[in-house]
């Protein structure tokens, strides 16, 4: 019998078997709520950098990931899931956090359009700050939140150091923030600085990434003592 399968049954399957390596998930588990370099992954899977660089280079080929290289320290780059090959695909186990503070380098942008979009999506408090906050939010992420229906007309800048709390759970959404924060505990979301290109479609687009990864923290994230269900 001769079968000839659909294109998207054939990628289905591609996706399977690639998936069906426990090192290979186990990567993927790491990446669902947070980007990582390849040395970070390594060194919490305890991979040896060989097999860690097959098995990356295998999740590239299926589009499970993409890499790129980090805003900060350009000799570094950081893999992230790519959402739409692993439409469906649930984080395994829960978070407790009493508050969620999201954290960039200005505090200007992508943080303040992460915490708005948390608290329209879960209700566990949350918060954010910069590591070097700018004096006011850019007048691009106001006008690219009211477009989205999200408000950022009272939301003001602040240090990390006059927010972060020790039972945070503290997410990096940038690049230079994670490589700068001293603690040790954190997710990190390599998401691009719109400010650099500073076109409303780059902050649509930083306002559609960010859309994404909240959703699929905010089902994994619960306040301690608060049931998963």
């Amino acid at each position: 019998m001769n079968v000839e399968w659909s294109s998207s049954v054939v990628s289905r399957a591609r996706l399977h078997a690639v998936l069906g390596e426990p090192a290979r998930l186990a990567i993927v588990d790491r990446l669902l709520l947070g980007d990582a370099s390849p040395g970070e992954i390594g060194k919490e899977l305890g991979l040896p950098s060989n097999l860690l660089a097959h098995h990356v280079k295998l999740l590239e080929q299926a589009g499970v990931v993409d890499r790129t290289r980090s805003e900060g320290d350009h000799r570094r780059s950081y893999l992230r899931l790519r959402p739409d090959t692993l439409t469906g695909l649930v984080p395994a186990g829960a978070l407790r956090a009493p508050r969620v503070v999201f954290v960039c380098t200005h505090n200007s942008a992508r943080s303040q359009l992460a915490a708005a979009l948390w608290k329209r999506r879960s209700s566990v408090p949350s918060a954010c700050a910069g590591t070097q906050p700018a004096q006011r939010v850019h007048p691009l992420a106001v006008a690219t939140a009211k477009a989205h229906g999200v408000s950022l007309a009272r939301a003001r800048t602040a240090h990390v150091s006059d927010v972060v709390q020790p039972d945070d759970l503290v997410v990096a959404v940038c690049d230079n923030a994670h490589e700068e924060l001293a603690r040790q505990e954190r997710l990190h979301w390599s998401v691009p600085d719109p400010s650099r290109v500073g076109t409303d479609d780059a902050f649509d687009t930083a306002f559609r990434d960010l859309a994404d990864r909240v959703d699929r923290l905010a089902s994994a994230v619960h306040l301690p003592g608060e049931s998963d269900a």
